[in-house]
């Protein structure tokens, strides 16, 4: 390649970067309604008067990079700029302050946060099969030859009472004899006036009966023995039940022992229709719930059926779980191996429950979902008392089990937690907040809000993408960078990297607070040593209740002790805790609670770093490098004795003490 042909394309990338340099200063610009930088304003607007500013320089195109003084940026070269921090940190955070005009060029909607049911769908895919409770066999009831095989395929459709099968037994025809000679000596012996004789003949005809009548003879096949002088030797079966024949056991000429299986037989005027559920999808589903669905064999018709039986067991391999649906089937349309599509709808309810108003404050049957009542009692139909449908994870359609929602578009999800930019009531220009919430599962077009907002917040729904890189550039927390561009002032959602030293991960600064509320954080401290301790002790059960309870305390603490920027700085810490109580609370296994546990120990270091402790206890600050794929991780303990939560008892002792950290 030639001179003048680098010179060219070197020209271009220096051209393409100015542009770039330009378009991202311009989008700054409008986003701030051309008034000087955010991070100026933020400055006017939270610091308290007479605390000195402080400016850092960072990079329009990758603002982790924060240094003290000006210059170029060490990844691309460009000219650093200024962004002014220092006052009250927490406040300007994660907060963006726009105009309107920039409002309206961001096209930002909000939406308010709502308690309200919402509905969610489920489509689920399997086929049909028999109804295990209307399969019907045939069997040898009697030893003996089979001569004749009435029906001698499957797949025929016969009815109660026709005849099956014709089979020769010589046990037959000698209880025929025995029940004729009886018959024959109870007459002859009429007149006798031998009354043992004659009750002896009369229970011989007796038992003669009930032994053909066990055997499967009808009552007018009895009858026709009885009129007829001289017995057979063959009998003949006929169908106990009507349906079809989907299995023949037996051919002619064939020796039968009792319980030898001939035929069996479905009554196909109800079926069962086997679904496969995903983990995700169990929390929708419920006893007794409609299901519709499709087949290929009959496109545009929807059938009907209700849930009869939620399978205990997972399919490992496949991660599903079998559902049975009860499903009418007169027509005979839905046929055994019939693949069907299936869609449960449900209102989703608080709690991991559903609402049903066909169901609520009802009684149903555990064993037919199609038995429902109004008051208590038996199933008609198996006699077993009828349950309440609230036992099977049923609501009222009262608002308050209505969840907590906020729509899709709203959350910027980062893995289990997500962020929502709230917009802030009762500022001069629009304000926007950033909160790192807890999500439940999508329902629809909104997500359940398990923790972080409370009803009647209003959510950036469009928009939060541009508030987000505008955080972004200003080297705040943001979504891209939760711990912002520094590497401070946000929850971390990873692990606290290996080597540093207690409070480098933040930049928070010791706070001047009342006694009072520093006592009232004892509970508060107490709770996150009980979950280390259990931790520690691989004890499961045990730190999931401690994370049910940490919430609880979280709430007991009373922030009216507090004003000013320590209030601020408790509001965001306290839902960062509520987060981590849930997210803890739900925990499946060992290290699902030992991740929660390191996020809890961040906020808990910026808690104690902040606000620091009551009393003359001391607090030990301890780092094992070889958590989490050695990046390694910080937690605190009352006491020296090295126990380490993050790998239990396999290895108790790895770490060492950073800090030791005194009462204030």
């Amino acid at each position: 390649m030639n001179e003048s042909k680098v010179g060219t394309k070197k020209r271009i990338t220096i051209i393409l970067l100015v542009v770039l340099i330009i378009v991202a200063f311009v989008l700054g610009y409008l986003l701030r309604g051309g008034e000087k930088p955010e991070s100026a304003r933020i400055g006017e607007a939270s610091s308290p008067a007479g605390v000195k500013q402080e400016t850092i320089w960072t990079c329009a195109m990758h603002p982790q990079i924060r240094l003290p003084e000006p210059g170029q940026c060490p990844i691309c070269g460009m000219d650093l700029i200024p962004v002014t921090t220092g006052g009250d940190e927490m406040e300007g955070s994660r907060r963006l302050i726009m105009s309107e005009t920039a409002k309206k060029l961001a096209e930002i909607r909000v939406n308010p946060v709502e308690r309200k049911f919402v509905a969610a769908e489920i489509r689920l895919a399997g086929k049909v099969d028999f109804d295990e409770t209307r399969l019907g066999y045939i069997t040898a009831w009697i030893p003996g030859r089979i001569d004749r095989l009435f029906v001698d395929y499957t797949g025929i459709q016969v009815k109660k009472g026709e005849h099956m099968v014709y089979m020769y037994s010589p046990e037959v025809l000698a209880t025929e004899e025995e029940l004729l000679q009886a018959i024959q000596a109870v007459n002859e012996l009429g007149k006798s006036e031998s009354g043992i004789i004659k009750e002896t003949a009369t229970a011989t005809v007796v038992a003669a009966r009930e032994r053909l009548r066990l055997w499967g003879l009808s009552e007018e096949q009895i009858k026709d023995i009885e009129n007829n002088p001289k017995p057979s030797d063959h009998i003949t079966i006929y169908s106990p039940m009507s349906g079809i024949v989907i299995h023949k056991n037996a051919v002619e000429g064939m020796y039968v022992q009792t319980g030898t299986r001939i035929y069996t037989i479905a009554d196909l005027s109800r079926v069962w229709v086997k679904l496969d559920a995903y983990e995700s999808d169990l929390m929708w589903l419920r006893y007794g719930q409609d299901v519709e669905f499709t087949t290929d064999a009959d496109p545009g018709e929807i059938f009907r059926g209700k849930i009869s039986f939620i399978d205990p067991f997972l399919n490992e391999k496949t991660r599903t779980i079998k559902l049975r649906v009860n499903v009418d089937n007169p027509d005979g349309k839905l046929r055994p191996g019939i693949f069907v599509r299936a869609i449960v709808k449900t209102d989703v309810a608080a709690g991991g429950k559903v609402m049903d108003p066909d169901l609520a404050g009802k009684w149903i049957c555990p064993m037919h979902p199609d038995v429902v009542r109004e008051k208590e009692g038996d199933c008609p139909i198996c006699g077993m008392p009828l349950v309440t449908t609230e036992s099977l994870g049923y609501v009222s359609s009262d608002k308050t089990d209505a969840p907590l929602v906020i729509p899709v578009t709203a959350a910027l999800k980062t893995g289990r937690r997500a962020v929502v930019y709230v917009e802030v009531p009762g500022t001069e220009k629009p304000t926007f907040e950033g909160r790192e919430i807890v999500l439940g599962p999508r329902a629809g077009d909104y997500y359940i809000v398990r923790s972080g907002l409370q009803e009647g917040e209003m959510v950036v729904t469009n928009g939060n993408f541009k508030i987000d890189s505008a955080i972004q550039i200003e080297a705040k927390p943001s979504m891209m960078m939760p711990e912002g561009g520094g590497g401070g002032g946000g929850h971390q959602h990873g692990q606290s990297a290996p080597g540093k030293k207690f409070g480098q991960a933040t930049k928070d600064m010791p706070m001047d607070i009342s006694p009072a509320f520093r006592s009232a954080l004892a509970p508060l401290y107490g709770t996150y040593f009980h979950i280390q301790a259990f931790l520690a002790g691989d004890d499961l059960v045990g730190a999931k209740g401690g994370y049910g309870a940490l919430a609880k305390v979280v709430d007991s603490v009373d922030m009216n002790l507090l004003e000013g920027h320590p209030h601020m700085v408790w509001m965001e810490l306290s839902r960062k805790l509520k987060n981590d109580a849930v997210v803890g609370g739900d925990s499946k296994t060992p290290k699902e609670a030992r991740e929660a546990f390191n996020n809890l120990s961040q906020n808990i270091i910026s808690l104690e770093k902040q606000f620091g402790h009551a009393g003359e206890a001391t607090y030990y600050l301890f780092f094992c490098p070889m958590a989490f794929n050695d990046k390694g991780a910080h937690w605190f303990q009352e006491t020296k004795a090295l126990s380490n939560p993050f790998f239990g008892k396999s290895m108790l002792k790895c770490g060492e003490i950073k800090e030791s950290l005194k009462g204030r």
